[in-house]
């Protein structure tokens, strides 16, 4: 059987904020796709998943659907997506990871396309460059708060006994409010006229929650789409994951509201 001939299009080259274990953890995370990329990627569906990589079906706006294969050779520092069916199959795009520093990695992102006229190759090139610089975007943004995330996880703070926020008229005037408690980050917000705290930090990969709408009384994480509910932090999507439990809201007899521990009677 012949191998198709495919022609190289463009390579683009970046430094990326990314420690190579981020950035390995990103590559073998296919689910972020359609909630991370959103406006690439409209679903994902697993096929097959092992240490040599995945395979899924990935749909594209506005109806089409194609599968990739991402096969990684960790040993040699690169990886290759391969669309091996539906448009632009079959075509490789290859990227090459060259650690920097410790939070610095250089990539190297070749595009192999099929079937590409001669007078088509610098416009498709520079198509794919576009896309994936915006890709790539993302994708660093996302590695760069979950390190800060997790130097954040690293660090135990005393949980204090009571905080004063202020008088509750003003609270609720200024919500949604963003608070730290024992060195975590919660949110309070008003469902249905009652106050309520909920972790802005989701437990799967301590995507972010802060700026996450609350629809129906609960919040979805923008990098993998997990739900949870924001009164009682527990999953709403048949996982066995909750969030980190909030301090409690008290209202003393001035009309201040504090944070207490709710451990504390």
């Amino acid at each position: 059987m012949q191998l198709p001939v495919l022609t190289h299009v463009a390579t683009y080259r970046r430094r990326v904020a990314a420690s190579t274990e981020r950035m390995w953890e990103n590559v073998r995370d296919w689910e972020h796709l359609p909630f991370l990329h959103r406006t690439t990627f409209r679903s994902i569906a697993l096929e097959d998943a092992g240490h040599w990589g995945w395979r899924a079906r990935i749909g594209l706006h506005p109806s089409a659907e194609i599968v990739v294969e991402v096969c990684i050779e960790v040993e040699k520092s690169r990886y290759v997506s391969r669309t091996v069916r539906g448009a632009g199959a079959p075509s490789e795009i290859w990227t090459k990871l060259m650690p920097v520093a410790p939070d610095l990695t250089d990539i190297e992102v070749e595009f192999w396309l099929f079937d590409v006229a001669p007078d088509r190759v610098a416009a498709s090139g520079a198509a794919y460059t576009q896309l994936y610089r915006a890709l790539w975007d993302e994708d660093e943004s996302m590695m760069v708060r979950r390190a800060q995330q997790l130097a954040r996880e690293r660090t135990h703070e005393r949980t204090p006994e009571r905080c004063l926020l202020g008088p509750a008229r003003e609270v609720r005037a200024k919500l949604p409010r963003c608070i730290d408690w024992a060195g975590r980050p919660f949110r309070i917000v008003a469902i249905d006229g009652e106050l309520v705290v909920h972790a802005t930090t989701c437990p799967h990969l301590l995507g972010p929650l802060d700026e996450a709408a609350v629809e129906r009384g609960s919040v979805t994480c923008p990098w993998h789409g997990w739900r949870f509910d924001v009164r009682s932090g527990r999953a709403l999507d048949g996982r066995r994951a909750r969030l980190a439990p909030p301090p409690r809201l008290e209202t003393d007899s001035n009309g201040d509201l504090w944070l207490s521990d709710p451990h504390t009677a």
